[in-house]
């Protein structure tokens, strides 16, 4: 059964995430240990965590960040903070959604349900993806040049991924967006930006500055500037 970790101080939206993800079927962990979620976390190693930004003591920025130092788990942001700066720092520090207060439990669900298919449902018969000397690991989700590696995010590996699947041509933002997601209805666009972005700082960090190329108007691609 497929445990989530809720971490919200609010007892009235705990009981609200615990009563609707139990009726799905999915074992439920309500932490009430504000001051070491991390204690809670290799505890009951959940496979999803939905997180609410202020929380007693230190917010959920900062245990993101912690929990980045140790797990690609996949984190939910579930917060009345709706501004475009929040859900940018909260995307930049490592999270893979956000969904703002109040919310509509079947939207959080879907969330939720495709949170858990992207990030432990995917299969294939073939253990990695290799263009131009760069190999995609598709079990370990990271990302290899010239015997440096990075350990890549969900939703950067769901973009490496479907690039690599589609190397010599551009792909569209709505196609990328479609794939991290199975639906563009929820997301903001400026999301896939901030993810491309951070993706490309980590490319470069290994000496692929410009792996990814962009077409105004059209998308992404791993092309070759002259094709």
């Amino acid at each position: 059964m497929v445990n989530i970790m809720i971490v919200e101080d609010d007892p009235i939206i705990q009981q609200t995430l615990a009563s609707a993800l139990i009726k799905w079927g999915y074992e439920v962990i309500v932490t009430t240990q504000f001051d070491n979620i991390m204690e809670d976390y290799h505890t009951y190693l959940p496979q999803l965590i939905i997180l609410d930004i202020t929380l007693p003591l230190y917010n959920g920025y900062h245990w993101c960040q912690e929990l980045r130092k140790v797990s690609n788990v996949p984190i939910l942001f579930l917060s009345s903070h709706n501004q475009p700066v929040d859900i940018v720092m909260a995307i930049n520090l490592g999270a893979d959604d956000f969904i703002t207060k109040p919310f509509d439990v079947s939207v959080l669900i879907a969330k939720v349900r495709g949170l858990l298919r992207r990030s432990y449902e995917f299969t294939s018969e073939v253990a990695r993806l290799e263009h131009q000397q760069v190999v995609l690991d598709l079990k370990a989700t990271t990302l290899s040049y010239h015997h440096k590696t990075i350990d890549l995010t969900r939703n950067e590996f769901q973009i490496m991924r479907v690039l690599f699947e589609n190397v010599g041509t551009f792909v569209s933002r709505d196609t990328l967006m479609t794939q991290l997601w199975n639906s563009d209805i929820f997301i903001d666009d400026n999301t896939l930006t901030v993810n491309v972005a951070r993706l490309r700082r980590k490319l470069a960090d290994i000496g692929l500055e410009d792996f990814i190329t962009t077409k105004k108007g059209i998308g992404y691609g791993l092309v070759m500037h002259h094709e």
